[in-house]
Order: structure tokens, then C-alpha cells, then sequence
């Protein structure tokens, strides 16, 4: 299997481990398999499937260099920061690399898993990108550029302002604009007032100049209240200048509204038929129900076609998911009157796409091949840990410290150094992940038993430092035992443990069906499954279960190792409930 990976070296600080520390854990593979429903519809040609980024990636900011696409995501308290993707038709995407790729770049200490990096935006110009963003609760506003979209990207350069969600505009007269949402002037009149600003950039100096102003304050009708002005963008068009902002929230409520004015800096008028995308009328329970859309993007491809790039939430069992905000795509439709529409109000978000006859030149073959990394649909991803460098579909929680792990290319392992940070901490434990990209999934490995004594590792599906499972197989002096730890909002608990016949390598699998998760394990490639817990409480691990429309993150799946507390003494911990 092919996979695109980024180099240890770049990513990483190496550190020497101490003697003392206990032996690494060796992973001989990791397998994922997503099986939604949604996603078996086959494709017809000319059409596409939605979304376009399934699982973890919120946010979306897309720009055009001549033939290419470029789509960054926001990533919170994970590391690598940032994913930045390539396409050449806005459908088949590949990940590039990470504009946050180095530990150096950026403080994560201490950050909850819903904090750090929120809603970045890309734009290029005169051959270099542009991303700028907001690190929340660790610096604030912040500016990264490249000359290739892949890397590297320089050291953040803080721009000192409030708010959150910038996103710069380059005019064709050579000036720039960094429009951002912030407090409005003078005290706000309810909760959730805010206002968008604007402020010339500039380029060659990269930083802000001239004077500061509001350009919508609150919404597109003060007198409602609206609330959360948010994720501004702008963009020119026939002599207009079009202002897009998110409304509503980020829950059910939200929407994607439009300004227009013939000045950059306003003023700026709504447009009578807003919103231009919004889902919140419509049932969220319904078979097939997307919901939350909103924080949108435009761009205009070669042909002149323009699209939108947006976030929503697919829904199982009514109310619940697991996968987090993921990356939509649609075409725009353009009203007689010059105004942009990315879906009438009333229609739901398909699932699968027709593409707009005038714009299927360049939506080239959407019904073929896969690419080698596949980000939507139903598919197998398996990593034997045989290449030079990890996926770069491989996260970690906030930015590391040392260099707990290692690929060994001549055996095809994984190695995580045990350490005692935990997942329900605010620090860097040893724990690799990958996005879940599913409802109903399994994850599986195959592993050494740790040698040891102390030692615990396996599979952690993480949605929080509040709401994970941890299924592991322990050394401890009487023996091998397997476990199930679960967070729900308290302090983790050992639900399940029960001892095992000594084995030197083990096999864990967990399968997820919308509500239920399923907890198995193996000796040996030939052996039979055994279930060791066969219905875990899935909400568990929802987006509704972490915090609802405060918590940003979708779960994500991997391995983990760690010394258990008790490893002082080598006493074994007393089975759970």
C-alpha cells in the first residue's frame, strides 16, 4: 500500500531516553475500516460524493493557484497543526503536509483538547501562501507563509490583535485586507454580539497598518440579535466586494451569510434572502439529516465556476456523532442580481453531487480511481510500519517534548516508549491516532505484550481528556491481563479486566456500530476472536457527550502505551467493576 507520510526529523525534537525508563512497546500494525451506510450509494458518472473530508476536519479555507486547490483544516490541540491538502478537480484531495509541523513553532502546554488552533485561512500571492489564524489561550492572532504549500512554513509571526478567525484579502490594486471577527465597539448588547472587522496588511512588512473598523456589527439584522459573526471572507466579483461570514453558532443554529459593498471597506449590506446555507430548518434527526452547516468558503476555478467549501455534521441515531465537523463541497449559483448561493434554503445537503453541466471540464473522472490515502467513503487503511516515515494521517495530543517513538523498517514496527502521561491529562502521552471517519468502523492491532512489569498498551479511541476508552493488555508480576478503561466526564475507571495466559504478542480489536462498541481479542492471526466487552455505551465518545456545541473535535483512533500508577510498586490493580 502506498502511503504519503511526512519525515521524523522535521516533525520532532529528538531527546535521549534515560536508563530507567521501562522498554518500548512494539506495534506490528494498525488496521482501520469504516462502514457507513451512507457512503455504499455507488457513483454515477459525473457525480461526487459528500463530504469531500470525511471525520475531523473542520473549518475548511480553500485557495486556487493556477490549476491547483489548496484546503487547510483547523486542528485544536493536535500535533501536527494544521493538514493542508492538494486537488487538482475539488474532489480527490491529498494531503501535502502540515503548516504546524515543529514542536518549536508553538506553545501547546496545557492546552484542553478543544483549544489551540481554531480556523485558519489560506491565501497566496505573488508566489507565496498565506495562512493566518488563531491560537486560542496560547498567543492569539498569528501569520505562517511558504513558497511550496508542502513546507516548510515559518516560525508564526504574532500580529497583535483581538479576536479570532482571520482571513487576509489581496485586492488587484496590490493592497491587502485581514478582515476577523472580535468584540464589537463599546459594550455588547447581548450574548453572542460580535463584530467583523477589517484592516489593511501589509505584505512586504507582514503585519497590520493603518486604522481599525467594524464593517458588520452583530449580524445581518442587529435588531434579532443574531450572534457568532464569525469566519469572514472576502471576495471580488463584477465591481463587488462580497463579504461571507458564518452566523448562528457552530451547533444546529448555524449559517452562512452574505454582505456586498462597492468599497472594501464598506459599507457593507446584507442580502434580503439570507442565509445562503443553512440546515437548522429542517429535521436533524431525519435518515440521511446533515446538520450545522455553516463556515464557508469560496473559490473560483479556472473555468469561472465558483464553489463553496463548508462544515456540517452527520448524525446517527438522531442526535449523535462521533466524527466531528467534516468538509463539505457544492457548487455556487449565482442569482440575476449578483448574488452567491450555495444551497436554497429548505433543500438538504446531498450526499452524492451532481456536477453542474457548465463545470464538469474540470470535475474530471469524479467516479474513478481513489486516491493512495482515501478521506471519504468506505474503504480499509492499513499501516504495516514498514515505510521510512509516518502517515501523515498520524496525530498526536498537543506537541511533544521528546521523542517517545521510533519506526524499526527492518522488523516493520511501531515502537511507543511507556510514560506516565495519561490520555485524561493536558500533556503529550504517548498516544498515535488517526481521525475516525465513521459511525460504524473497526480498528484493530496486533502488538507485543509489554515486557515490562507496570507496562499497559493497545487501542484508545479518544474523543476527549473526558470521554475515551482505553482497551490494553498489562504485564504486572502475577502475569498478562486485558482491560477496558472508560472515561464518561469523571475520572477514568478500569470497567472490565480479566487475566490471561502469557502470550509474547497480542491482537485488539474494536468495532463501533453507531451506539455500541465492541471490544475483542486474539493470541494469534489463526485463533478465534474472543469478545471481552460486547456493549460499551458508544455516546460515550460523541461530539453530545464531550460538551454538545462547545466541543470541537471529533474522535480520533489509535495506539497508546503508558506506566500505570500503581507501576511503583508493582502491585496489581485491583480488578474493576
Amino acid at each position: 500500500m502506498i502511503k504519503f507520510q511526512f519525515p521524523l526529523a522535521t516533525l520532532f525534537v529528538a531527546t535521549t531516553f534515560v536508563h530507567a525508563s521501562p522498554a518500548p512497546v512494539a506495534f506490528d500494525n494498525f488496521e482501520y475500516t469504516g462502514r457507513d451506510a451512507v457512503f455504499d450509494t455507488p457513483l454515477s458518472p459525473g457525480q461526487y460524493r459528500n463530504p469531500i473530508l470525511a471525520g475531523f476536519y473542520p473549518d475548511p479555507s480553500i485557495c486556487r493557484v493556477g490549476e491547483d486547490f489548496y484546503l487547510i483544516n483547523s486542528s485544536f490541540a493536535y500535533f501536527p497543526g494544521i493538514p493542508i491538502f492538494h486537488s487538482q478537480d475539488l474532489v480527490h484531495w491529498t494531503q501535502v503536509g502540515h503548516v504546524i509541523d515543529r514542536p518549536t513553532q508553538l506553545n501547546y502546554d496545557g492546552l484542553g483538547v478543544t483549544r489551540g488552533i481554531f480556523a485558519p485561512a489560506i491565501s497566496h500571492h505573488d508566489s507565496t501562501f498565506y495562512v493566518v489564524c488563531t491560537m486560542v489561550d496560547a498567543g492569539g492572532n498569528f501569520l505562517m507563509t511558504a513558497e511550496n504549500a508542502a513546507g516548510p512554513w515559518s516560525d508564526p509571526i504574532w500580529l497583535g490583535f483581538d479576536g479570532i478567525d482571520p482571513s487576509i484579502f489581496f485586492d488587484g490594486d496590490g493592497r491587502a485586507w485581514l478582515v476577523n471577527n472580535g468584540d464589537p465597539e463599546g459594550k455588547p448588547l447581548y450574548q453572542g454580539h460580535r463584530a467583523i472587522w477589517i484592516q489593511e496588511f501589509d505584505p512586504a512588512a507582514k503585519k497590520l497598518i493603518g486604522p481599525r473598523k467594524v464593517i458588520v456589527n452583530g449580524g445581518v439584522d442587529l435588531a434579532k440579535k443574531p450572534v457568532w459573526i464569525e469566519g469572514p471572507h472576502l471576495y471580488k466579483r463584477d465591481g463587488w466586494y462580497y463579504l461571507s461570514c458564518a452566523e448562528g453558532g457552530t451547533s444546529d443554529q448555524h449559517s452562512q451569510v452574505i454582505f456586498r459593498s462597492r468599497s472594501v471597506t464598506g459599507p457593507f449590506l446584507p442580502w434580503e434572502k439570507n442565509p445562503i446555507l443553512t440546515q437548522r430548518d429542517l429535521d436533524g434527526t431525519a435518515p440521511g439529516a446533515v446538520t450545522c452547516t455553516g463556515h464557508a468558503d469560496l473559490v473560483q476555478a479556472n473555468d469561472g465556476n465558483w464553489w463553496s467549501v463548508f462544515l456540517g455534521c452527520r448524525p446517527f441515531a438522531g442526535k449523535y456523532w462521533t466524527t466531528g465537523r467534516e468538509t463539505f463541497l457544492l457548487p455556487v449559483h449565482w442569482t440575476d442580481d449578483g448574488w452567491p448561493v450555495i444551497l436554497p434554503r429548505g433543500e438538504r445537503v446531498p450526499f452524492v453531487v451532481a456536477v453542474p453541466d457548465k463545470a464538469k471540464p474540470l470535475i474530471k473522472a469524479v467516479q474513478g480511481g481513489r486516491p493512495a490515502v482515501p478521506l471519504t467513503g468506505n474503504f480499509t487503511w492499513r499501516d504495516d510500519f514498514d515505510a521510512p516515515k509516518l502517515s501523515s494521517l498520524w496525530v498526536m495530543l498537543r506537541a511533544p517534548k521528546e521523542t517517545w517513538w521510533s519506526l524499526d523498517r527492518a522488523t516493520g514496527q511501531l515502537n511507543l516508549v511507556p510514560r506516565a502521561e495519561r490520555l485524561s491529562g493536558k500533556g503529550n502521552p504517548s498516544f498515535l491516532a488517526r481521525r475516525v471517519q465513521h459511525a460504524r468502523f473497526d480498528a484493530t492491532t496486533r502488538l507485543t505484550v509489554p515486557t515490562t512489569a507496570g507496562v499497559s498498551a493497545g487501542l484508545a479511541v479518544f474523543q476527549s481528556e473526558t470521554h475515551y476508552f482505553y482497551f490494553a493488555v498489562q504485564r504486572t508480576l502475577h502475569g498478562v491481563s486485558v482491560f477496558l478503561e472508560h472515561a464518561n466526564g469523571k475520572d477514568p475507571e478500569r470497567t472490565a479486566s480479566a487475566s490471561i495466559a502469557d502470550t509474547p504478542s497480542i491482537e485488539l480489536r474494536l468495532t463501533a456500530d453507531d451506539k455500541v462498541l465492541t471490544f475483542a481479542f486474539r493470541s494469534s492471526p489463526s485463533a478465534d476472536w474472543t469478545t471481552f466487552v460486547p456493549d460499551a455505551d458508544a455516546t460515550t465518545i460523541t461530539v453530545q457527550a464531550a460538551g454538545g456545541g462547545l466541543h470541537f473535535t471529533g474522535a480520533v483512533v489509535g495506539l497508546h502505551t503508558r506506566i500505570e500508577p500503581w507501576a511503583s510498586d508493582l502491585s496489581p490493580k485491583p480488578r474493576g467493576k
